[in-house]
């Protein structure tokens, strides 16, 4: 047996929370302007892979074990946007499992070479940040064909009920106790909507009216591990049902929050930890009784690139890369991205319907020929990349707009073009994805 006085342990594994060995609560005193309301952050960095997926993982393969799914030498398939890979990787190589991992390229770099570094096999392909469900080219899709295979086995945490109990056997009991039954509002972001629905299921049970509140990003985000509303609406763990409350939160202000909280509570918080608690103080009441505990699921270390990205003026005394070329030809992608080229889906639409200009579709004939917007032009990002593209105008002032599934291998499109001299060039932000959100014609219907 564990012994959690001493921590004293026998195999890593003892170390995963329970209402015995709990992920602690810390008070928020500074960056809370609430007077009367107390609100605990709950510090899912103590997990010992460093997230709250980790309690996931571990459930996911207690679940398949039990149900006689899987045995050591199974190679375990799973998507994700970087934590959930991270705690299943560790968990395999403590139980003698194999891990392939299928993933977008948009995950921060520092996760896809932890994933590495842990064993895990990555499959990398362009999708959203993080994975969409009934994507036919995407990570989960890819992901459900590999793990069909012999010797393979999907645990799908975007579906699996094990997902939500994972927190009803672990998280709701650790915070019912950490407060002492006092907790009258519970928050979290929302991703797989694993924590929330596990999570509140408890704590209802345990006081019908604990207030359970979500927390999700805007559409076209950037905060790894959450669902924008369209992206949850395909998520089959979310139950807004069971749900007190839902709130967005914009990505400027989530990152704004974790240098705040680093700075000034002295947590290492991240991005995701900055939007709980922000959708937090939008929801939570200021008054005596008041007890809430927030959900902070990873710490900042995991997103340096994303911090220098949306908080540039801490970077700005930083002296230029001279790591050679590709260092330097990296900086100019994420410049462009950062760009008034980048423009949402509406305003490309209005810019091309007022200019008459080009909108140039960078994707493969096939992924085109499946769902395009009506008055795109295919141009394969490969016909431009070796300077033979077939059906731009003579006229290197014309306004074209790039587009692509996601808005990624279109932003690399908007600098070739603009390498070809073309002066008026602009990029779609969340590409096709974003632009059939918006409620803009594409054909063929799907």
């Amino acid at each position: 047996m564990p012994n959690h006085e001493a921590r004293v342990y026998d195999s890593i594994l003892e170390l995963l929370p329970s209402a015995d060995n709990p992920t602690p609560i810390v008070r928020l005193r500074r960056v809370v302007p609430l007077k009367r309301a107390t609100v605990y952050a709950k510090l899912e960095w103590y997990n010992p892979f460093g997230a709250v997926k980790d309690r996931i993982a571990a459930n996911l393969v207690r679940d398949a074990e039990e149900h006689g799914r899987i045995s050591p030498g199974t190679r375990l398939v799973e998507p994700t946007s970087g934590n959930t890979g991270m705690g299943l990787a560790m968990v395999a190589n403590a139980k003698g499992y194999k891990l392939t991992a299928t993933l977008s390229t948009k995950i921060p770099a520092e996760k896809r070479t932890t994933l590495r570094l842990f064993g895990a096999e990555l499959v990398e392909l362009e999708d959203d940040l993080c994975p969409a469900p009934g994507a036919p080219e995407g990570a989960i899709a890819l992901a459900a064909e590999m793990g069909a295979r012999p010797g393979n086995y999907r645990l799908d945490q975007y579906g699996n009920p094990a997902n939500p109990d994972a927190h009803y056997r672990t998280t709701g009991p650790e915070i019912w106790r950490q407060t002492q039954g006092r907790v009258t509002h519970f928050v979290a972001g929302l991703g797989t909507c694993g924590t929330i629905t596990g999570t509140g299921r408890f704590l209802k049970e345990k006081r019908p009216d604990v207030r359970v509140l979500g927390v999700h990003p805007a559409e076209g985000h950037d905060i790894p591990g959450v669902r924008s509303l369209r992206q949850l609406k395909q998520t089959a763990l979310f139950f807004p049902k069971e749900y007190d409350g839902l709130v967005e939160v914009q990505d400027e202000d989530a990152f704004e929050m974790s240098r705040r909280l680093c700075q000034e509570e002295s947590l290492i918080a991240g991005p995701s930890s900055g939007m709980a608690l922000t959708g937090a103080l939008k929801l939570v009441p200021d008054e005596p009784g008041v007890v809430a505990v927030v959900i902070f699921p990873d710490n900042v270390f995991k997103y340096p690139a994303s911090m220098r990205k949306h908080l540039p003026e801490l970077f700005a005394s930083t002296k230029p890369i001279s790591g050679g070329l590709s260092s330097n030809l990296d900086n100019i992608v994420e410049f462009a991205r950062a760009s008034p080229d980048v423009i949402d889906p509406r305003e490309a639409s209005a810019l091309l319907e007022r200019t008459g200009g080009l909108l140039v579709d960078v994707r493969s004939p096939a992924e085109f020929a499946t769902r395009r917007v009506p008055i795109a032009h295919n141009v394969p990002l490969p016909d431009l990349a070796g300077g033979y593209p077939v059906g731009l105008p003579d006229d290197k002032c014309e306004p074209i707009v790039t587009i692509c599934k996601v808005g990624e291998r279109s932003l690399y499109g908007m600098l070739l073009l603009k390498s070809l001299g073309y002066q008026q060039v602009r990029n779609v932000r969340g590409g096709l994805d974003a632009w059939i959100s918006s409620g803009l014609p594409t054909t063929p219907s799907s």
